[in-house]
């Protein structure tokens, strides 16, 4: 499946709810959310309907996001299922840890196959308030457990702020197991964080080639958005996501959908294509995604002078 610009796309993120335990600042107002009704929500067997199509499309890859994934029910059920379908090579899991420990035997028995940890602070008091009450135990307990389960690889995702969490880098870097690689990841401009100042956002795109001590490994398909360095004195990896600083467009091979059913083909564009009043005919189906697709756009436009963020929340598109 390739879109106008020659891009293949293999890659859905597939939000499976837009509830969350956290209220994280720049995701989700302190307030809370108008949550979807139980209703409005796609069923399991909707979204094993729509993973069946898009992988007959090409679609290899499916990451299970949310608002927070574990906090809907029989999640490992659903995973289970949509790992058997034919075409599918690898499901994975975004997550903010905080349910993860609990769960980990059942996601690993259903097929999870990578594990991508949601953390910005490894310091209790700012985790506390960046997420407006997490307990920075109860991710670490769950970060530990997965290492001990085998899990392979697992990735920390940790967005950088300026004058919050940029003094904690190193500490980020070195604290965990070697085989458990850090991500830094530039604030983006989305919802909640639209307004913010920009004192707040951190440009990346330098961050390791003027550190001393880290070399740049070749860009890999599979890496997707990401650019890794490895430390020369210990072999860690550590990786950026510099998405709005030096964006990664021509390389975008991603779909999104949200958990009420709205396939989005850029998580920076305003449009959006409802697959679920067409679910029920599989020809149908494919036609309305391969004609979103088709209107892909080639890039997005953040950073330009003209350009208005997205009124939508991270929680409500599955990142």
């Amino acid at each position: 499946m390739k879109d106008n610009f020659g891009r293949e796309l293999s890659y859905l993120r597939l939000s499976v709810t837009d509830r969350c335990n956290l209220r994280c600042q720049y995701c989700m107002p302190e307030s809370g959310i108008e949550k979807h009704s139980h209703e409005s929500v796609l069923r399991n067997e909707e979204y094993i309907m729509l993973v069946k199509a898009m992988a007959e499309l090409g679609i290899t890859k499916v990451r299970f996001t949310g608002g927070e994934p574990l906090v809907r029910k029989g999640l490992p059920e659903l995973i289970r299922e949509i790992k058997q379908i034919e075409g599918i090579k690898e499901v994975t899991l975004t997550t903010n840890g905080i349910l993860l420990k609990p769960q980990l035997e059942a996601l690993k028995q259903a097929g999870v196959n990578r594990l991508n940890i949601s953390l910005d602070s490894l310091e209790a008091d700012t985790y506390r308030q960046l997420t407006r009450g997490g307990e920075l135990s109860e991710v670490l307990s769950g970060i530990e457990e997965a290492i001990k389960l085998g899990f392979s690889p697992i990735k920390i995702n940790a967005v950088l702020i300026k004058g919050v969490n940029d003094h904690e880098i190193d500490r980020m870097i070195h604290y965990f197991d070697p085989m458990v690689e850090v991500r830094f990841i530039e604030l983006m401009p989305i919802g909640e964080a639209a307004s913010w100042s920009k004192d707040k956002f951190i440009d990346l795109s330098h961050l390791f080639s003027t550190r001393e001590g880290y070399e740049a490994e070749p860009n890999e398909v599979e890496s997707g958005p990401c650019r890794y360095f490895r430390q020369t004195t210990t072999g860690r990896r550590v990786g950026i996501i510099n998405s709005i600083s030096e964006h990664f467009c021509a390389s975008c091979n991603r779909l999104r959908v949200t958990s009420d059913g709205m396939l989005k083909t850029c998580l920076h564009d305003t449009s959006e294509v409802n697959l679920r009043t067409v679910l029920t005919d599989e020809v149908i189906l494919k036609q309305t995604i391969l004609g979103a697709v088709g209107l892909k756009p080639e890039s997005h436009h953040l950073g330009s002078e003209n350009h208005l963020p997205i009124a939508r929340n991270m929680y409500t598109i599955g990142g």
